[in-house]
C-alpha cells in the first residue's frame, strides 16, 4: 500500500482534488500559487462530463472513483470537495490508505461521523486538515490580535449576522443541496465559517438556545435561523442567518462589544473593519485601512494562506492551522444548535461524546 511519508522535503508535495465543483477552484488556484512547493496531479468525480472538463483545464489524470484515484494515482494529499454528507467516509477512506485528507466545511453533519474522522486518521499516522479559511483573512487576522491582546477586557456582546442569498434555482441545479443527509442548511452549509469564530474568538460556549425555519425555499433545511450564545466566560450574544436577503448578498459581519473596545468587522463577508474604537492605542491599529479588501466571492482571500500552512506541516515546518479536533469544536456549536431548534430546549456544551 501506498504511505506518504510524514515529512515530504525533497520534492513537490502531490495534490488531489475530489469533487470538481465550484469550491474545487479555490484549491485548484491556491495550489498553483504554491507551485514551487506543490503540484495538482489528478482529479476525481463522478460526473462524467464534469471530469472531462477538469481534466482539460488542469491537464491531470482523471477518475471516477475515489477508490480508483487511491488505486492508481501516486499523491500525498487529497482535497475533499463534494457534499458534506460524504465527507466522512471519503475521508476515512483515504486516511486509510495512507494519504492525508483536506475536506472542507463543515467536515461532516454528524458528531460521531466527525469523531470517526479524527480517530481513523490518529490511527492510520495522516493528518486531517479542516479548511477554515475566514480564519486567515486579514481583517479576522487583526481582530484575533485584539482579542489575544486583551484589548477589549471583559467581552460582554458579540453579534454575528449572514445575510447572503441563495435563490431556489441554486438549490435546483444538485439533488443534495438542501438536504439533511449530504448538505445541511443555511447554519450548517452558508454560515458555518461564522459559526466558527464564536469558539475561536471568544471562546468556550457555555450553551445555545436556537430557532430555524423555512421560509420560503422548497428544500429540506432551514433557510433561516437564528441562535443566543452564553459564553463561559459570561459574554452573550447572537447569531442571525438568512439566505432570503433581497435580492443579493448584503452582509457577513461580526461585532464585539468590550469593556476597554468595540469593533465591527463587516461587509459581505467580513472584509470590511466598519468600526475599531480601543481605550488604549496600538501599533495594529495603523493597518486598519490596508486589511480592508473587496472579496471576489463569499469565500474570502485564505484558501492560499492555507495551503501555505499544509504545505509547512508537511515539510515539518509548522503545525496544523486547524486540524480535525479543531474542527471538531465548531461542528459541536452547529449540532447543539440544530438540537436546541428541534427540541425547542436550551443545549449545554460540551455534547456527550
Amino acid at each position: 500500500m501506498y504511505r506518504s511519508p510524514y515529512l515530504i522535503t525533497d520534492r513537490k508535495i502531490k495534490f488531489a482534488i475530489l469533487g470538481c465543483g465550484r469550491i474545487s477552484q479555490q484549491h485548484i488556484k491556491s495550489i498553483e500559487l504554491h507551485k514551487e512547493n506543490a503540484e495538482l496531479v489528478a482529479v476525481c468525480d463522478t460526473d462524467e462530463s464534469v471530469l472531462e472538463s477538469a481534466i482539460k483545464e488542469n491537464n491531470v489524470e482523471g477518475f471516477l472513483s475515489l477508490e480508483d484515484m487511491l488505486n492508481k494515482s501516486d499523491f500525498d494529499v487529497v482535497a475533499i470537495c463534494t457534499p458534506s454528507g460524504l465527507h466522512s467516509e471519503q475521508s476515512i477512506m483515504v486516511s486509510k490508505a495512507g494519504r492525508h485528507v483536506i475536506t472542507e466545511k463543515p467536515m461532516a453533519t454528524r458528531m460521531v461521523d466527525g469523531k470517526n474522522m479524527v480517530r481513523t486518521a490518529d490511527e492510520e499516522g495522516t493528518h486531517l486538515f479542516v479548511v477554515k479559511q475566514n480564519r486567515l483573512n486579514p481583517t479576522l487576522q487583526l481582530l484575533k490580535n485584539a482579542v489575544n491582546k486583551k484589548r477589549f477586557g471583559r467581552i460582554y456582546m458579540v453579534t454575528i449576522n449572514v445575510f447572503w442569498t441563495r435563490p431556489q434555482e441554486y438549490y435546483d441545479q444538485a439533488k443534495w443541496r438542501g438536504t439533511w443527509e449530504f448538505d445541511g442548511g443555511a447554519f450548517m452549509n452558508q454560515a458555518s465559517h461564522y459559526i466558527d469564530l464564536l469558539d475561536w474568538l471568544i471562546g468556550p460556549i457555555e450553551s445555545v438556545f436556537s430557532y430555524t425555519n423555512t421560509l420560503a425555499r422548497d428544500i429540506e433545511v432551514e433557510d433561516t435561523g437564528v441562535a443566543c450564545v452564553k459564553w463561559r466566560s459570561g459574554a452573550l450574544g447572537t447569531i442571525n442567518v438568512t439566505m432570503l436577503t433581497y435580492p443579493e448578498n448584503y452582509e457577513g459581519s461580526i461585532t464585539i462589544l468590550g469593556e476597554k473596545g468595540s469593533v465591527e468587522v463587516g461587509g459581505v463577508a467580513v472584509n470590511e473593519i466598519k468600526h475599531w474604537k480601543f481605550e488604549s492605542e496600538d501599533d495594529d491599529d495603523e493597518d486598519i485601512t490596508e486589511t480592508n479588501y473587496q472579496p471576489q466571492s463569499v469565500y474570502g482571500v485564505g484558501h492560499p494562506l492555507y495551503y501555505d500552512n499544509v504545505i509547512r506541516v508537511l515539510r515539518g515546518e509548522e503545525k496544523p492551522e486547524t486540524d480535525g479536533r479543531s474542527g471538531m469544536r465548531s461542528l459541536e456549536t452547529l449540532i447543539a444548535m440544530y438540537l436546541s431548534a428541534r427540541d425547542s430546549r436550551l443545549v449545554s456544551l460540551p455534547l456527550e461524546y
